[in-house]
Order: structure tokens, then C-alpha cells, then sequence
């Protein structure tokens, strides 16, 4: 797909709550290797800021099921592996932000400023 098609498909899985896939559509434009525009840097923000989101909040939900299941070690265990989980996919979402959508874009041109705000963004 060329970039404005892939574009048009992320706007559209925003509007639908697919993130996961909005995430995609905006990795793959990055991949393509050229500057994103101030619309799409907040589209891939957007997608990134909600996949990273919903994964903080399933991380929080587990640890206070964890939490509240002191005493019952099967139960313990479960939440455990399953927080183990999310922490793994949590890294994974984030380490593909770093490594193949922004960084190795970036590394071989001058950021604009731009998009270290976008940086700055995805830090917090």
C-alpha cells in the first residue's frame, strides 16, 4: 500500500478503536522512510499512546487481582504469569517504537524538532 492509503486506513481504524491496527498502518509509513508529516506524527502517537494504554491498564487490573488473592497461591500464580505476559508485550510494543519505527528512521538524518517532541511524548 502506498503511504496516503496506508494513512487513510489508520484514520479509519482510529475512529473504530482498533489501535492495534492503526499502529501497524503507521509503522508500515514510517518503514516507507519518508518524513512524516505533523498529521501523522500524532497518528502514530495516537495509535502508540492507546496499544501501550490498554496494556497499562490490563497490567493494573491483574496486579490488584494479584494483590487482592494474597493467600490463595494457585490464584497468585495465575495473575503472576499473566502479568509476566503483558510486561512481555509491553516491551515488545515499546522496544518496536524505538528500534524500527523511530530511531532507525531517524538516525541518519537531523530530527526536526518535531519530532522530539514526539520523543518527549512517548517518554511520559
Amino acid at each position: 500500500m502506498d503511504k496516503n492509503e496506508l494513512v487513510q486506513k489508520a484514520k479509519l481504524a482510529q475512529q473504530v478503536e482498533r489501535y492495534d491496527d492503526m499502529a501497524a498502518c503507521m509503522k508500515s509509513v514510517t518503514e516507507q522512510g519518508a518524513e512524516l508529516s505533523n498529521k501523522e506524527r500524532n497518528l502514530l502517537s495516537v495509535a502508540y499512546k492507546n496499544v501501550v494504554g490498554a496494556h497499562r491498564l490490563s497490567w493494573r487490573v491483574v496486579s490488584s487481582f494479584e494483590q487482592k488473592t494474597e493467600g490463595a497461591e494457585k490464584k497468585q500464580s495465575m495473575a503472576r504469569e499473566y502479568i509476566e505476559k503483558i510486561e512481555t508485550e509491553l516491551r515488545e510494543i515499546c522496544n518496536d517504537v524505538l528500534a524500527s519505527c523511530m530511531l532507525d528512521k531517524y538516525s541518519t538524518t537531523e530530527p526536526q524538532p518535531q519530532t522530539n517532541v514526539l520523543f518527549l511524548d512517548f517518554s511520559y
